[in-house]
């Protein structure tokens, strides 16, 4: 860093201490936990410093001031983004929106609610509770809504309700200049010009820092049911999943977890499934209709040679079946001790979803090296988690050449690199190869006019 530089940033520090005062600190511990994030890369450097902010009016004061003195702008949520979004690869401040945790207001007969970034999706559950309300987005991970919104999160119930694009009608976002923007409302559509809400949704914190989010909900099905099917070839599994999406069966979640997914599930959660390839599936609906559901997809398991349905008939039950399914990356993590995690994630069409995954598991049978299969499969969306030591660099060149593998062969099929984890900095290169560098330079346009000094976490999404 020039003199220059170490002069701006320690001006910028000064400036932002006489404001947040013990809200703004130094420390190497907390530098260090907001440069990471639940990836395998690792940090070049760390932020400068960290602020914790409490509002928009102070989101504003702060990045009005980076921008002044041109440092870096990074937002921090739960930190649990797994393609380097958090990494300071500039160093400059980290904006921790986490003290931000108002639910500013439910509308019950509206069907939506406004919250700030730092509401998690378990804490805005646990508000609704006794609403009959319930927000549908479920990607696992306790994440900030705020950081859902970055990474247009989306989890186990997109197969019905969609992802944060579909269910987000709204946000404030403080812009690279510290300007406070709106943009749009609480109605459910809107022909009012460019749609602003839904270029933020998924900018990854490249274009501004959302400090408000409205977002739809919906009524609590009368009707709830989960059930689990195993089958010997995972070919069998995922045609189960593309005849019911293609025969309109609407169900709620349904995911597949390969054998070593379920052997992972076994040892660290205490369960006792077989280990076999399984889809987990739940149905929403009335009593009636839920059961007719699943007695469609009973016969879909037995056609394609699975096993009859076994159900998760009580709350207790289904609760402990989706603990399971949502511990499965630090299950996977369990299967070699000390490993770090390669977490990585493609959408295909529905109908090359089969070979797509019979594929993948072909090169993971010619590797020495072991990775689980889970996935959101009934949008097409899958998950590889590669078991690396970080360490041994013909590991990384392994988990190299299977996510380079798993990302061509989903672009061969007219997918996408990424179904919900984002680009961050992992995935750089494959959005070229899948947009082009046409679509790459109009994206860089708009960040540009956005953010014209490239203060908004740089380094993300594309180069520069």
């Amino acid at each position: 860093m020039t003199s220059d530089a170490e002069n701006s940033l320690s001006k910028a520090i000064s400036e932002i201490k006489s404001i947040l005062q013990e809200r703004l600190t130094t420390a190497r511990p907390v530098l260090e936990q907001h440069g990471k994030d639940e990836s395998f890369h690792t940090p070049s450097r760390y932020p400068d410093a960290v602020a914790y902010v409490r509002s928009t009016e102070e989101v504003s004061q702060v990045v009005s001031i980076c921008s002044k003195y041109k440092i870096p702008v990074i937002p921090f949520g739960a930190g649990s983004s797994l393609e380097g979004h958090l990494m300071a690869v500039n160093g400059g401040i980290s904006v921790d929106l986490n003290e931000m945790k108002s639910i500013i207001s439910v509308n019950d007969e509206d069907m939506d609610t406004t919250v700030q970034p730092g509401v998690t999706r378990e804490e805005l559950s646990q508000h609704l509770r006794h609403s009959g309300l319930f927000f549908p987005v479920d990607p696992g991970a306790e994440a900030s809504l705020g950081g859902m919104v970055a990474t247009k999160a989306s989890g186990t119930n997109a197969v019905r309700y969609g992802t944060m694009a579909e269910n987000t009608l709204s946000l404030t976002v403080v812009l690279a200049n510290g300007k406070i923007i709106k943009t749009g409302t609480r109605s459910r559509k809107s022909a009012a010009g460019y749609d602003l809400t839904r270029l933020f949704v998924g900018s990854e914190g490249t274009l501004g820092i959302v400090t408000e989010i409205t977002l739809r909900l919906y009524g609590l099905p009368e009707g709830l049911s989960a059930a689990f099917c195993q089958f010997d070839q995972i070919g069998d599994a995922v045609n189960t999943v593309i005849e019911t999406m293609q025969l309109g069966i609407p169900v709620a979640r349904i995911e597949l977890l390969d054998d070593l997914q379920i052997k992972a599930i076994n040892g660290y959660s205490k369960t006792d499934f077989p280990e076999k390839n399984s889809l987990f599936l739940e149905f929403h609906g009335t009593p009636d209709s839920t059961k007719e559901n699943a007695c469609q997809v009973g016969e879909l398991v037995e056609h394609n040679n699975g096993s009859d349905f076994q159900w998760a008939s009580n709350e207790e039950e289904r609760n402990k079946l989706w603990a399971a399914r949502h511990s499965a990356g630090y299950a996977a993590k369990s299967l070699r001790p000390g490993c770090e995690m390669w977490p990585t994630d493609v959408c295909v069409p529905i109908s090359k979803l089969a070979d797509c995954i019979v594929e993948t598991k072909q090169d993971l049978k010619d590797s020495f090296l072991i990775a689980p299969i889970v996935g959101h499969v009934g949008d097409g969306n899958f998950h590889l988690v590669l078991l690396i030591n970080p360490e041994d660099p013909r590991e990384i060149e392994e988990a190299e050449r299977i996510n380079d593998r798993l990302i061509e062969r989903a672009l061969s099929m007219e997918g996408t690199c990424t179904g919900e984890h984002g680009i961050g900095l992992g995935k750089m290169s494959a959005l070229k190869k899948e947009l082009g560098a046409d679509c790459i330079e109009l994206m860089r346009s708009i960040k540009l006019a956005v953010d014209p000094d490239n203060i908004m976490n740089p380094g993300k999404i594309f180069y520069g």
